[in-house]
């Protein structure tokens, strides 16, 4: 059963970390007045079929100082960070109006307060410092990223993703071709594989890919979280604070990342552009 309301609930689609419609990684945000039941954005998350249904609320007695509740849910779960869906969600805000261009954002999520800033490079989110530690290769890694074992330089992990690091920069990342049944044994959110970005232009300082099988998402097109392990293992690397960053999938990103070392925070930079928008024909029940 489900409701139709007077009021109508709209959504919208933006492609976030690119400044071209259909590139980067889509999100869908929904900005509501009250906060909904668990199983109703749930509900709404499946039917989006996006990577990341965002739904925005203002907090109670909070309205003027642009501070939001923040919650991110997959097709088929809640997560606890996402990078794309936070700056979609910002873009919406600053693109409807709710919140002047300009203006400081605080959203409370799981992962404690984020602050959203405008910068000359995009919209500046401001993550947890998720560095990696070093660990062995994980048994059948190769294997299931199809690619010869002497390929992997370093593996790594931190609490939500494990880092595999391969030679042979551009070629090696953008010509991988991995088995998602056999990454999907791994206990992991994403695998993340990287490499120095090796073209002459040096327009990036690293380049990745991420795969997210257990997710159900064999492939993200561009993960804002991710870099908060990528930053910090690459910055350490290459003895740099500032790195960009390209996520080489088919849509392709881009993402500007600043080490905030003292602080252990990263701040990720990156375009948003909005694809679509629509109405919610009716409020799922709870």
């Amino acid at each position: 059963t489900h409701t139709h309301t007077g009021k109508m609930t709209s959504f919208t689609v933006v492609d976030a970390f690119t400044n071209s419609a259909y590139g980067g990684n889509p999100a869908c945000v929904v900005v509501l007045d009250e906060p909904w039941g668990d199983i109703q954005y749930q509900t709404v998350a499946r039917e989006m079929n996006l990577s990341e249904t965002a739904f925005v609320v203002p907090v109670k007695g909070a309205e003027n100082d642009n501070r939001f509740s923040l919650r991110w849910f997959t097709p088929t779960k809640e997560v606890d960070l996402c990078g794309h869906a936070t700056l979609a969600s910002s873009h919406a805000l600053y693109e409807s109006g709710r919140v002047a261009k300009g203006a400081t954002i605080t959203f409370e999520s799981k992962s404690g307060e984020l602050i959203i800033t405008c910068s000359e490079d995009g919209i500046q989110l401001d993550f947890p410092d998720e560095a990696p530690s070093p660990i062995d290769t994980p048994t059948g890694m190769a294997e299931a990223l199809n690619i010869d074992p002497s390929k992997i330089v370093a593996c790594a992990q931190n609490r939500m993703d494990i880092l595999v690091e391969l030679e042979g920069g551009n070629e090696a990342i953008e010509g991988l071709s991995p088995n998602f049944s056999a990454l999907n044994a791994y206990d992991t959110r994403c695998v993340l594989v990287t490499s120095r970005w090796t073209k002459p232009d040096g327009t990036y300082d690293f380049l990745s890919r991420v795969f997210a099988p257990r997710f159900g998402i064999n492939e993200d097109p561009v993960t804002g979280s991710a870099h908060c392990c990528l930053g910090p293992y690459w910055g350490a690397k290459l003895g740099k604070s500032l790195l960009r960053a390209k996520q080489a999938s088919l849509r392709g990103g881009t993402i500007t990342v600043e080490l905030k070392k003292e602080q252990k925070r990263v701040h990720l930079r990156g375009q948003a552009v909005t694809a679509s928008k629509g109405t919610l024909m009716h409020i799922p029940s709870s």
